[in-house]
């Protein structure tokens, strides 16, 4: 299927939540070129948007760095959902962090943590932001503000081909 632009998905959806910040990921290739996208919304008008590519990358990387930069949006000090169609990114964040950091960044399990500077940064943003709620959400099925942060992410598509 054909990336969309933020116009197209704008004229093209209007399903899901539309207030929260939208963050996605997306590589072609494991690694290869990739992007990410976040956007932050507010009773459905953009508040803020961020965007960017790394052409040697892995999805899961521009996944959690979308959620940085989804996280360095929320105010430490208000409650906002923060949407990710990656179940992995959320089991990181919600679920295995905190046993990670508190086995000195090791997983019960042989193996080291996968992009562990990302989930570094995440985790510690995500414990200054407590009443920001990391959650699932369904990818490509036609929720307007996940597609929106998909157009984002998909971006360098567009650019480099």
């Amino acid at each position: 299927s054909r990336d969309l632009t933020v116009d197209e998905v704008l004229s093209s959806f209007t399903d899901g939540p539309d207030t929260g910040i939208f963050t996605d990921g997306a590589a072609e290739g494991n690694p290869g070129p990739g992007g990410w996208g976040a956007v932050f919304v507010v009773d459905g008008e953009v508040v803020e948007e961020a965007k960017g590519a790394d052409p040697h990358t892995t999805n899961n990387k521009m996944e959690l760095t979308a959620l940085i930069a989804g996280l360095g949006m929320a105010a430490a000090d208000v409650h906002v959902e923060i949407y990710t169609d990656s179940q992995l990114i959320v089991n990181i964040v919600n679920k295995w962090a905190d046993g990670w950091e508190a086995r000195g960044w090791t997983k019960k399990s042989s193996g080291p943590i996968a992009n562990l500077e990302l989930v570094k940064r995440a985790h510690a943003l995500h414990k200054q932001k407590p009443l920001a709620r990391i959650q699932w959400i369904k990818a490509h099925s036609g929720y307007r503000w996940n597609e929106y942060a998909d157009a984002l992410a998909t971006s360098y598509r567009r650019h480099v081909h």
